[in-house]
C-alpha cells in the first residue's frame, strides 16, 4: 500500500469511530491478513475486545519477554477466556539467544535496549512476516512521538492501524465499565503503563503515564513500534 494510500485513509477515517476502523481493517482492507500485538496490559481490553466483536479468530499476538508480571499473566489468561479469543499466539524469544546474551537474566539492568531487542524485537520481527498490517493500542495521549500518531500509518512493508488514536484515559474507562471489562490487576496500584516487570515502576501523582517504563534511563520505548530492521 503506497503512502498516498495510506494518507487518503486518513483522511477518510480521521473521525471514524474506533470500533468501525477495527471492523474495516478486518473484514475489507486486510482480510485475513492483520494481527493484533497485544502487550495485555492496561489498556488492552478495549482493543482485544473490539476485535473480538469483529471476529474472534484474528490472530492475537502476546509477546512473552519471560520477564512479565505475574498479574499480566493472569490478566492475559482471564481476558482470553473473557473475550473468548481463539487465535492467541504467545511469542517467546528463541532460547538460543537467550543462552547467547542474556544468560544470566540480567541484560535489562545494563543495556535495556539490547534487552528488548532479544526479547522483543527479534521474536516478533520472525512472528510478523506473514501478516501485511497489524493493530496496535498506541494512542496520542501517551506523548513523545505519539503525539503525532494517525489511524494508519506505514512501517516498512507492513501497515500499522491504530483505531484509539483519539483516545484517552477517560474513554478508556468509560468503555471498560460500558462492557464490564475487567482491569489489570496493577492499574490501581499505580502502574498506569505495564511492561516487563523489572523495568516498570509505580508512577507517583503527576507523572507522565509512562514514566514508569524504563526510569531513569531515557528510554521511552522498546523498539517493536518503530521501523523492524534485522540486526
Amino acid at each position: 500500500m503506497m503512502s498516498s494510500s495510506i494518507d487518503a485513509l486518513n483522511a477518510q477515517h480521521t473521525t471514524t469511530p474506533a470500533q468501525d476502523i477495527v471492523n474495516l481493517a478486518i473484514r475489507d482492507i486486510f482480510p485475513e491478513r492483520i494481527a493484533l500485538v497485544s502487550s495485555f496490559g492496561t489498556e488492552s481490553a478495549v482493543l482485544l475486545h473490539m476485535v473480538a466483536r469483529a471476529d474472534r479468530t484474528t490472530p492475537v499476538l502476546f509477546l512473552d519477554t519471560l520477564k512479565h508480571f505475574d498479574e499480566t499473566l493472569a490478566y492475559r489468561d482471564r481476558l482470553v477466556a473473557r473475550l473468548r479469543l481463539e487465535n492467541v499466539r504467545t511469542v517467546q524469544p528463541a532460547a538460543s539467544d537467550i543462552v547467547a546474551t542474556d544468560a544470566d537474566g540480567m541484560l535489562w539492568s545494563s543495556d535495556p535496549d539490547a534487552c528488548c531487542r532479544v526479547r522483543k524485537t527479534r521474536p516478533l520481527e520472525r512472528e510478523i512476516m506473514r501478516f501485511r498490517a497489524l493493530f496496535t493500542g498506541r494512542k496520542r495521549h501517551h506523548g513523545a512521538a505519539r503525539s503525532v500518531l494517525q489511524p494508519f500509518e506505514a512501517d516498512g512493508p507492513r501497515i500499522k492501524v491504530n483505531p484509539l488514536v483519539h483516545w484517552d484515559n477517560a474513554d478508556v474507562s468509560a468503555y471498560l465499565d460500558r462492557y464490564g471489562l475487567p482491569r489489570h490487576p496493577l492499574a490501581d496500584k499505580g502502574y498506569p503503563s505495564v511492561g516487563c516487570a523489572v523495568c516498570t515502576s509505580r508512577v507517583q501523582p503527576g507523572e507522565d503515564f509512562r514514566a514508569g517504563r524504563w526510569r531513569g534511563t531515557g528510554k521511552v520505548e522498546c523498539g517493536i513500534h518503530k521501523m523492524l530492521r534485522p540486526d
